[in-house]
């Protein structure tokens, strides 16, 4: 994942987040808000609960490269996706597949 089609910035991640439309899983939640820029683009964010720096930083670079498999960057939103601690109790293809089901709902949602 590029770092354009990232979301990098503070107020951009409370932004997407105050809008306050999600959809839940048990390893996700995903925040969603209509796009600002020309391409979708997905933040993430991996909480210290989920272990140190070099945990977290591992658990971003699986996300990322679900988000390539799953996502596609031409769609009319920006994502937020915020792991949670029951990442760990899954395999990579788990958490892949939950991450396809909540783009999918997350498309339901908008149309």
């Amino acid at each position: 994942m590029k770092k354009a089609k990232r979301v990098c910035k503070n107020y951009e991640f409370t932004s997407i987040i105050q809008h306050r439309t999600f959809v839940k899983s048990s390893s996700f939640v995903c925040y969603f808000e209509a796009r600002k820029c020309e391409h979708a683009r997905v933040g993430i964010s991996v909480g210290k609960k989920l272990g140190n720096a070099v945990v977290r930083n591992k658990i971003k670079r699986q996300v990322r490269s679900m988000v390539d498999d799953c996502f596609d960057f031409n769609e009319a939103f920006d994502t937020i996706i915020i792991v949670r601690p029951r990442y760990h109790q899954q395999s990579f293809e788990e958490n892949l597949n939950e991450l396809k089901n909540d783009r999918k709902r997350i498309l339901k949602r908008i149309k």
